[in-house]
């Protein structure tokens, strides 16, 4: 059985301005993860530059920065088994021109540079905490049985 587990997703700017919140958490419910976390925001420059320090020296990372602070986010924790693999398989490639069909970046993402959606990377371990952590303060997460557990897994 695989460790249940949590991770961070973030709807960008351009997700939210063409309303894609509700179907986006739909695919992710729908799947069997839990939302434990939740928020609407505006990012400020300085959690944008933390968000994306690891790009700081990359020829990108100002026009990422100025993005992600355009306009609201929707931030969220997801938890299940296996959270942050299943949740990176369902977002797709990074440049949504190479993403499959079905997922959230080949169904709705138009370009790089606006991929509608950001999840935690499972291969960085600690990225999740880190990422959960800058957007969230642990009274803002909620513990919580969903009941349907037993229906999802083994």
């Amino acid at each position: 059985m695989t460790e249940t587990e949590r991770t961070f997703v973030m709807v960008k700017p351009d997700g939210v301005q063409r309303g894609l919140i509700s179907d986006i958490l739909d695919r992710f419910e729908g799947r069997g993860l839990k939302v434990v976390g939740a928020k609407l925001m505006q990012m400020d420059r300085e959690l944008a530059e933390q968000h994306y320090g690891e790009h700081e020296d990359k020829p990108f990372f100002e026009g990422l920065v100025d993005f992600i602070t355009s306009g609201p986010v929707f931030a969220m924790v997801l938890e299940g088994q296996d959270a942050t693999r299943q949740v990176r398989r369902m977002m797709g490639a990074t440049d949504p021109k190479e993403a499959e069909p079905g997922t959230i970046r080949g169904d709705y993402g138009m370009d790089l540079g606006r991929n509608v959606i950001h999840g935690s990377d499972h291969e960085d371990e600690g990225a999740n905490e880190r990422e959960i952590d800058l957007f969230f303060d642990e009274d803002e997460l909620v513990e919580w049985d969903k009941i349907d557990g037993s229906w999802l897994y083994e």
